[in-house]
């Protein structure tokens, strides 16, 4: 800094973890979070890798009863230093968000991000801290291979998209904290988005915030856990890393 230059405030990211799922379509005894996966659980993979990040602080978003757990068996066991709380999640995913957001005291960006994506890795979560700093709010995906069809209740089709502007959205999703927050103070105020299936933060930030959001090219890997094949093939990806797992 040059001498006589005003002091600039450092910025600061929040991570936000959600574990709260009870991933039913899993078919498991267990929720798919805690699930082994090349000897840790799922969520290990990505609380480390924002552990490992640039991010200030991580949010661990848990499901009923499971703090004291996590606490003791995941965060604590495996050294994650920057996790500052460990909360109990709500009904739905909006509300385990909210949830988090009423508990930070202060930060200017947050990363939201399903801790049932375990190959999410360091440099993907730099990059998202980079972009928001742009954009204000950006989301990583990647495009659609296959051709999409609109069916109606039926199951008659009704329209076939334009493939090459169509993305399937991952996590984690960046945003400014103010703003972000500001949508869904107005989503639970008004609730009118409660009524439809609210399945990411875009979602929000697009029905109440006029402002564009940037999309960053993710990886095809980084896969979300929900059904039984989905772990299969991580187990396979995870097996073929091998001790290139930077994880």
């Amino acid at each position: 800094m040059h001498r006589g230059e005003p002091n600039r405030k450092m910025s600061k990211t929040t991570a936000i973890v959600l574990a709260a799922g009870q991933g039913k379509r899993m078919n498991a005894q267990v929720a798919k979070q805690y699930l082994i996966l090349k000897d840790k659980p799922v969520m290990y993979y990505s609380l480390k890798a924002f552990e490992d990040s640039n991010v200030d602080e991580i949010i661990l978003v848990t499901g009923n009863g499971q703090v004291d757990y996590c606490r003791e068996q995941i965060v604590a066991f495996y050294q994650m230093n920057k996790v500052t709380k460990i909360i109990e999640g709500g009904k739905e995913r909006y509300d385990s968000v909210y949830r988090a957001f009423k508990s930070i005291e202060e930060t200017d960006y947050v990363l939201i991000h399903d801790g049932a994506r375990p190959f999410i890795t360091p440099n993907m979560i730099n990059n998202m801290m980079q972009q928001v700093k742009i954009y204000e709010a950006c989301i990583v995906g990647t495009p659609v291979k296959e051709t999409i069809k609109v069916v109606n209740p039926a199951g008659i089709v009704i329209d076939t998209p334009n493939r090459d502007t169509l993305w399937s959205v991952q996590t984690p999703q960046a945003f400014a904290y103010a703003s972000i927050r500001k949508a869904y103070d107005v989503l639970y105020k008004e609730e009118g988005m409660k009524s439809m299936t609210v399945t990411d933060d875009a979602m929000v930030y697009e029905a109440y915030i006029k402002h564009p959001i940037k999309m960053i090219m993710g990886d095809y890997k980084n896969l979300k856990l929900t059904t039984e094949e989905d772990l299969n093939v991580a187990k396979t990806w995870m097996e073929e890393m091998g001790d290139r797992t930077v994880m």
